[in-house]
């Protein structure tokens, strides 16, 4: 049985090494990019109505996925970038519709030993569960994965494909879910 547990910003900031090493399980990023992704993570905290999600096996004491999100604003990196490109792409209106009240899910993993038993599928859901913005916005690799075709089961559509962020060379996807999410996409 898996417990969902939400924590604040300071218990986040005590668990970091915990989600760094599921981030990395899930993701397999290059070992020279970890310690910027921990102070990325570390920065995300302090942003504006911060909320993370650990799940938990609570008899092993061990924490197999988190997720985490916080409401965009202008001055963050990833809202800024991503309100310049759906701007040039989809014009005004739709960017301030999509990311003028939008709560920006930054990282969403669970240890690849969990993965498939629907535990992101509850994560997400319970993170966007009453909050008060009113979209969803993330990004994820363009191409035909697990998380992506997760997402979309959700609820969630594409806003811009191929985006490539600066400094970057992969494809992302920027996608969007109206809030409350549909109750019919929570248990796919």
């Amino acid at each position: 049985m898996i417990r969902l547990r939400r924590i604040g910003p300071a218990q986040f900031t005590n668990v970091l090494e915990t989600v760094l090493g599921i981030y990395t399980a899930a993701m397999h990023p290059p070992s020279d990019q970890l310690t910027g992704r921990m102070a990325i993570m570390r920065n995300h905290a302090a942003y504006p109505d911060f909320v993370c999600l650990l799940a938990e096996v609570p008899e092993e004491r061990r924490v197999v996925g988190f997720a985490y999100g916080f409401h965009g604003a202008e001055g963050q990196w990833w809202h800024d970038v991503v309100r310049r490109g759906l701007h040039d792409h989809a014009g005004p209106e739709a960017c301030e519709d999509w990311l003028g009240d939008a709560l920006e899910l930054a990282e969403i993993h669970v240890h690849p030993d969990h993965q498939g038993r629907g535990i992101g599928r509850r994560l997400i859901h319970t993170i966007c569960a009453d909050r008060p913005e009113r979209t969803a916005v993330l990004s994820t690799h363009d191409a035909p994965t697990a998380a992506r075709r997760l997402y979309r089961d959700i609820g969630f559509v594409d806003l811009i494909t191929r985006f490539e962020f600066p400094g970057g060379y992969e494809n992302y996807v920027i996608a969007g879910a109206r809030l409350p999410l549909s109750a019919e996409a929570s248990t796919g």
